[in-house]
């Protein structure tokens, strides 16, 4: 096996999802499917098992996904840290984060990044507030954010993504909908949307979409700035909101009921920083997060 056939495979080991697969790695996803068929082919047997609605590994594939793992990240560690103590990528990046989830996959990467860069200091900084998330890279509060995406910004670099969540509708314990398993994107024509005060357009409208499937308004309500200040309006009964999945781990309270919403596209977090302050410690860091 070469290296691009390991980090393909071993990556759609992890993804399980050739499309996203594709994307991590810069390739197209016929690429991808090429390299794992021709893989396959050379060792005689299937590595995953495809249907149309998943992907899973193959009792071989996983045989070979735990053997060969160990020693070839370790091999990646090794030369990331020749190639470090070679550029000598040293000194601090400051870390800011949107949510409490991605602050968790952000310390894991952190971890990894201190063994392939021991002279690069990596730290948690500050937590965003939703009505403006960029603020903290535009004020040079922070090197780096780890946030929720899109983000389409002209001073702005977006890197790898971080986590993908699927979405939950927050309503009062009160609600109709709280007794409901499931709800739709079309349920949110139904009653008065929480919006969030001066986050940009084109991200307000991806998360509290402005009209249903068929065209209809979607009435946004009280405007908030805070998280925090989303949630007690929820729960008052004054509004409801999309959230992703980590408000049922981290927020879950009594008087707020989180329902899944069952045809709405993945949430993705992903790292963003200043492409004018880009430096070798950035590109460091966010190769890491690209291969965790």
């Amino acid at each position: 096996m070469d290296e691009q056939e390991i980090e393909t495979f071993l990556t759609l080991a992890e993804e399980l999802h050739f499309r996203r697969t594709a994307e991590r790695l810069g390739m197209s996803q016929g690429r991808t499917s090429q390299i794992i068929r021709k893989l396959e082919r050379r060792i005689g047997t299937a590595l995953f098992e495809r249907t149309s609605r998943r992907v899973s590994l193959t009792p071989i594939g996983r045989q070979l996904r735990d053997g060969i793992e160990p020693a070839y990240r370790q091999i990646q560690r090794e030369i990331a840290k020749a190639s470090a103590a070679g550029r000598g990528i040293r000194g601090g990046l400051r870390l800011g984060f949107f949510g409490p989830a991605t602050a968790h996959v952000l310390s894991q990467i952190i971890d990894e990044f201190h063994d392939r860069h021991p002279d690069c200091e990596a730290q948690l900084t500050l937590e965003t507030q939703i009505d403006d998330h960029l603020a903290p890279l535009r004020s040079d509060s922070v090197d780096l954010l780890a946030t929720l995406l899109p983000v389409h910004e002209p001073d702005l670099t977006v890197g790898p993504v971080l986590l993908r969540e699927s979405y939950v509708l927050a309503v009062s314990s009160r609600h109709p909908f709280a007794r409901r398993e499931t709800v739709v994107l079309d349920d949110l024509a139904r009653d008065t949307v929480l919006t969030v005060d001066g986050a940009p357009a084109y991200w307000l409208d991806r998360h509290i979409p402005p009209r249903t499937s068929a065209g209809e308004p979607i009435r946004r309500g009280p405007s908030v700035t805070t998280f925090q200040a989303a949630l007690a309006l929820v729960a008052a009964g004054k509004a409801m909101v999309p959230l992703t999945c980590q408000a049922t781990r981290y927020y879950a309270r009594p008087d707020i009921a989180y329902i899944p919403i069952a045809d709405a596209p993945e949430a993705a977090y992903g790292l963003v920083w200043k492409t004018a302050r880009e430096n070798a410690r950035i590109r460091a860091f966010a190769g890491v997060a690209a291969r965790a």
